[in-house]
């Protein structure tokens, strides 16, 4: 097997900040209450640029940093639960924008877990079809499928991008992940598609195409999603929790990652925060999370980092990487 190695990070955020005291203006809602709840003080919201576009800007940061060409990219996948179309996929139009001819394209729907599932199905990919260069992108426009009037949702996401370039490598990089889901929850958070209304239904149903989600349900999986996916991360291999520096969570609730933290006896500071400032951007979360650590010089080379996140579906999974 070929080992597969995180070559670079890129991210896009949307230059709109919307702060909690924006919000208070539409909704029965203010900043105290939001952070107390959250941990969320503001979001970025596009204003008008699709998933594809700021997929795609994240993306060209991405392979200048890995030192890629587009025309040498072997795969693109974009998880994304807010596509621009149903078809094409985002992953297409990314394509069409870099002008990476060669690569096979496709999304996946696995919401807020979607950048660790991107990324052990690219590193099985590149293996089996023994690909070289691989585009895992995670990017969210969650402002359009989101409904202003509903306190319980609208403060909690935003919009970005997050993108990983992955290359085969000598060295080990991904180590090993972890992938689960549990569909008898999946009513927990949902969004609708399109409405039933055929020649032949009997009964026409409505779709609600905005996000509806039971906070308390999700909040009570999250919590024992991550403390499973760290633990099954590391099974049967030769790492400890001790030797992991940082654990880089999906950046949902604040008290979710509290809960999680004690429930592993690991400290907060383990724990890299940013949602008081992007709040939940699914799909991009742990990608934007990612390039802004990057960013700050908070990775050395050979260090060991967990990526763990939980989402629509409902899922989680955990990837276990060496930097």
């Amino acid at each position: 097997m070929n080992n597969v190695k995180i070559a670079s990070i890129g991210a896009y955020l949307p230059p709109l900040v919307v702060t909690n005291d924006k919000i208070s203006e539409f909704v029965d809602t203010n900043d105290e209450w939001i952070v107390q709840r959250t941990g969320i003080k503001e979001r970025r919201i596009s204003e008008g640029e699709n998933t594809s576009e700021i997929s795609t800007k994240a993306a060209r940061i991405a392979l200048e940093r890995a030192g890629v060409d587009p025309k040498d990219l072997d795969l693109i996948i974009v998880a994304t639960i807010s596509p621009d179309k149903f078809i094409p996929s985002v992953a297409c139009l990314v394509q069409s924008n870099l002008d990476a001819d060669k690569a096979a394209c496709f999304d996946i729907s696995v919401a807020c877990s979607g950048f660790v599932y991107g990324l052990e199905i690219a590193r099985a990919l590149m293996n089996t079809m023994n690909y070289k260069n691989a585009l895992v992108i995670g990017a969210e426009v969650l402002s359009k499928v989101m409904d202003w009037s509903d306190r319980s949702t609208c403060i909690l996401f935003g919009d970005g991008a997050g993108a990983a370039v992955l290359k085969q490598d000598e060295k080990q990089g991904i180590i090993k992940s972890y992938l689960r889901s549990d569909g008898k929850k999946g009513e927990a958070l949902t969004i609708g598609a399109t409405d039933f209304d055929t020649p032949f239904t009997k009964e026409k149903t409505v779709s609600d195409r905005i996000i509806k989600m039971n906070g308390r349900e999700v909040l009570r999986f999250a919590v024992g999603a991550i403390d499973d996916a760290v633990k099954e991360v590391l099974k049967d291999t030769d790492i400890s929790i001790d030797e992991i520096k940082y654990v880089v969570p999906h950046q949902a609730n604040y008290r979710i990652i509290k809960l999680a933290a004690e429930k592993l006896n690991l400290s907060e500071d383990k724990f890299y925060l940013n949602l008081d400032r992007v709040g939940n951007t699914s799909a991009a979360s742990v990608p934007i999370v990612l390039n802004e650590m990057y960013e700050k010089g908070l990775f050395n080379k050979g260090d060991k980092i967990i990526l763990v996140a939980f989402g629509g579906g409902l899922t989680y999974g955990a990837t276990l990487v060496e930097w």
